[in-house]
């Protein structure tokens, strides 16, 4: 399965998200990450939705988006040709120096920040493309994760 990113602008009305999420749920279409924001136009939100499937899911989806009466705008975007950030927040229980010296390179090797040092645990953060965050938690997946929270893909066109 691919994950396919889906940008909707929709009129902020009350409801509208519920409307769209009721879609997705109604067609067992599994959404992977959601994030709505507010555009310049207080009037307009913007729905970032990443989901999996094949081809033929995210055109139906764009279809089935673009119907609804808020949908402004539907269009599918690529990780390599826009830009797209996601953040995830990670705290790693740390019981040797060894495990620290470990993260740490990891830390290093991603780019990502340590938050947070305790006694035993470590907090770090990394925002990049949705690949390289799924990609460090991967690495991190060989300690023991204590908590972990991931926002969803926000993307703007890159033109």
């Amino acid at each position: 399965m691919k994950k396919y990113i889906i940008s909707i602008l929709v009129q902020n009305n009350f409801g509208v998200l519920a409307r769209v999420s009721n879609l997705f749920a109604r067609r067992c279409y599994n959404i992977h990450s959601l994030t709505v924001s507010p555009t310049n136009d207080p009037t307009v939100s913007k729905i970032t939705v990443v989901v999996m499937g094949d081809d033929q899911i995210a055109e139906r989806v764009l279809k089935q988006v673009s119907k609804l009466e808020e949908t402004i705008e539907v269009m599918q975007m690529e990780e390599d040709e826009a830009l797209c950030k996601e953040l995830v927040l990670v705290k790693i229980l740390t019981p040797s120096s060894e495990t620290c010296s470990q993260v740490s390179k990891i830390v290093e090797d991603f780019h990502a920040k340590m938050l947070r040092v305790a006694t035993d645990y470590m907090t770090v953060e990394l925002t990049d493309v949705p690949s390289k965050v799924e990609s460090f938690v991967e690495e991190l997946n060989q300690f023991q994760i204590k908590d972990m929270c991931c926002t969803g893909v926000t993307a703007l066109e890159s033109k």
